[in-house]
């Protein structure tokens, strides 16, 4: 049940990682949130790259549903894109705890001059 729990809660990290990113970046930019400018461009290479890392799930999701919506694709691929999506955002999840966790496991290591 510990397995369960941890992995839901990876998941759950993830996905309020990826809608804060992606709805902020929606919000300065005017525009809806797709693989395209101004979010990946190839003039700003890691730009696009921590774009894409945080808010990649949101991105795909909706490139998924507006390709749905005109015919581009099928359900089964509309289902591969949602799987890869949960996917990709608990391995977002998995290392936003990573990343934090060694954060706060370094942060009384810093000794401050008094």
């Amino acid at each position: 049940m510990d397995a369960v729990v941890l992995v839901l809660y990876a998941f759950a990290v993830g996905l309020t990682a990826c809608g804060l990113s992606g709805s902020a970046m929606e919000l300065l930019s005017g525009r809806r949130l797709a693989f395209a400018e101004p979010y990946v461009s190839s003039v700003h290479i890691l730009r696009s790259l921590a774009a894409t890392a945080c808010a990649g799930p949101f991105m795909l999701t909706n490139e998924a549903l507006a390709a749905r919506r005109e015919g581009r694709i099928g359900t089964m691929a509309l289902l591969s894109c949602g799987c890869t999506a949960i996917a990709w955002a608990l391995a977002l999840g998995v290392v936003l705890i990573a990343i934090a966790s060694w954060a706060t496991a370094n942060l009384g290591s810093f000794e401050f001059a008094g």
